[in-house]
């Protein structure tokens, strides 16, 4: 009987390739059924029938475990250095200054032209630059405006339906920085660009005084916050105004932003639907124009799905990038915490200053020296020589066919205005990659977890217990083929920038799902819309 076997990654990319990405097939449960399901997960009788059902009918086992992959694991990210020179870019030192970042990031950006007006302060939708051209000016102070956010918070909270965006707000912290804001712009010391920007900050990443929940009901009886995260005291180095840890997905364990324990945040542009998550509350924080940055973390899209979601801009940086350390992380080998922001401005300016590796990420990243583009000198030229790459197949294979259509739409315009060519390009084993970063994630989360109470973990909601069952199903063969299925696709996509400059795709496959009223109270299970939001 011949043996299912992984072709050569060089001989893939010489054959014909035939685009295949499978939708997930699960069901879509809430109330008494979710519970019914969870329970059966755990049942001696039916559990393991359920959750082998499951893996197969997603091809899982198929991929994993019943064919030969010849390659070798690759643990973590590891990408050889970039050695061709880029043009438009400086370059600065990973471990210089987090202000001097700031004000290098800063340097290289295009002037700006006032747009205020009149003495009336909207504060919707400002950028940092004109926050800082407020302070410095004298038109609105930081204190007026941590006032008028502590005011919006609690305004959110009685609206119907209530607006959810912080699982903790201290409004008498928010005022004590204000203050020290203000006095600094008073006295013409103000530390850097950033000083008195309000931000909002993801509830895995440590940010003092506030406890670190992770989306959860019980992470604080069992771990104590004594310090900030380094990227959290690199930005307030910088000044930046800390206003609360927002609302996320529990754990991070999903991309709707559901989560019954503190309440779900709700997508600014229409009420009805999710944020996208697990980012959920920074998402619907920037999207609202309550603050024009906050803060996320990142393993299969927790960064970039609320920002296309809410017409945000997201940024997950390169894996070690930015040192991990104070995040409650679970997906120690994927995740990486980032800026969501409303402009890309207000995303590099934020980025310069979270930017450091921990030395040991250096071990496997071997990363360049961080830079920011150069803006101030022929941003036509700069975006007329970039070489997008384009998957045709994969990009246009949204669920709804609108996504993909608007996205070949704005290829178009930039084109017509840049003269920005795009190539097509090929990205194999798309659904083989798929199935191995979910087996990956969720070894990893339950690796994460192996170490608490069981008790503490039956306080998780019905959809992440559900959620975790099945990833417990995952064996060290799965993982192990996975983590050779992730050296092919490194080689994959290593190739295609060989040729290209950046691959487009849309964001999400699909606009933001509907809230339903169940999942309020007690959750829902999604998979097929968590599978047809990644893209």
């Amino acid at each position: 009987m011949a043996q299912n076997k992984m072709r050569p990654v060089d001989e893939v990319l010489r054959g014909k390739l035939e685009f295949k990405l499978a939708k997930v097939i699960a069901p879509k449960l809430t109330g008494w059924q979710l519970s019914l399901f969870v329970w059966s997960q755990g049942s001696f009788l039916f559990g393991k029938l359920i959750k082998s059902k499951l893996l197969r009918m997603n091809n899982l086992p198929q991929c994993l475990r019943e064919i030969i992959i010849s390659d070798a694991p690759m643990y973590q990210p590891e990408y050889p250095a970039n050695q061709a020179p880029e043009i438009a870019v400086k370059n600065f030192l990973d471990e210089s200054d987090p202000k001097e970042r700031v004000a290098f990031a800063l340097e290289h950006l295009p002037a700006r032209q006032s747009h205020f007006q009149d003495d009336s302060p909207p504060f919707l939708y400002w950028k940092i630059r004109d926050y800082v051209e407020a302070y410095t000016t004298g038109r609105v102070t930081p204190t007026q405006v941590a006032e008028r956010i502590i005011a919006t918070v609690e305004e959110a909270k009685k609206r119907s339906p209530s607006l959810v965006y912080f699982i903790s707000f201290l409004s008498e912290d928010v005022r004590k920085q204000a203050t020290e804001s203000t006095e600094r712009y008073k006295k013409g010391t103000a530390l850097s660009v950033l000083d008195g920007v309000p931000l909002a900050v993801k509830d895995d990443i440590d940010c003092l005084p506030h406890p670190s929940t992770a989306g959860t009901k019980w992470l604080p009886q069992v771990r104590e916050v004594k310090e900030d995260a380094v990227s959290i005291a690199r930005l307030r180095s910088c000044g930046m105004m800390m206003i609360g840890k927002a609302v996320m997905h529990e754990l991070g364990m999903g991309t709707t932003g559901s989560n019954p324990h503190h309440g779900t945040a709700r997508n600014p542009h229409d009420l009805g639907r999710y944020t996208g998550g697990s980012s959920s509350g920074p998402g619907a924080i920037v999207a609202s124009g309550l603050c024009p940055v906050a803060l996320g973390t990142d393993v299969g899209g927790s960064i970039r799905i609320p920002s296309s979601l809410c017409g945000n801009i997201g940024l997950k940086p390169t894996f070690g990038r930015i040192t991990n350390e104070g995040l409650f992380c679970v997906g120690w080998s994927m995740e990486s915490s980032g800026p969501i922001a409303s402009s890309t401005e207000d995303a590099l300016l934020v980025y310069a200053a979270m930017v450091g590796s921990h030395p040991t990420d250096k071990l496997h990243s071997w990363p360049l020296p961080p830079c920011v583009p150069d803006l101030n000198v022929g941003f036509q030229a700069i975006m007329g020589s970039l070489k997008l790459g384009k998957y045709s197949d994969w990009f246009n294979s949204t669920f709804e066919k609108e996504v993909a259509e608007v996205c070949n739409k704005s290829l178009n315009l930039i084109f017509e205005t840049f003269g920005t060519e795009t190539k097509e390009i090929i990205l194999p084993e798309l659904d083989e990659i798929k199935i191995a970063h979910l087996c990956t994630v969720g070894s990893e989360y339950v690796s994460g977890l192996a170490g608490y109470d069981t008790k503490l973990l039956k306080e998780l909601s019905l959809e992440v217990q559900g959620t975790l069952g099945l990833f417990k199903e995952f064996t060290a063969l799965d993982y192990l083929s996975s983590q050779k299925i992730r050296r092919r696709a490194m080689y994959f996509y290593m190739q295609a920038f060989e040729s290209v400059d950046v691959i487009v795709t849309p964001t999400t496959g699909t606009t933001a799902p509907v809230i339903s009223s169940a999942a309020l109270t007690v959750g829902e299970s999604d998979l097929t819309t968590v599978g047809i939001t990644y893209k």
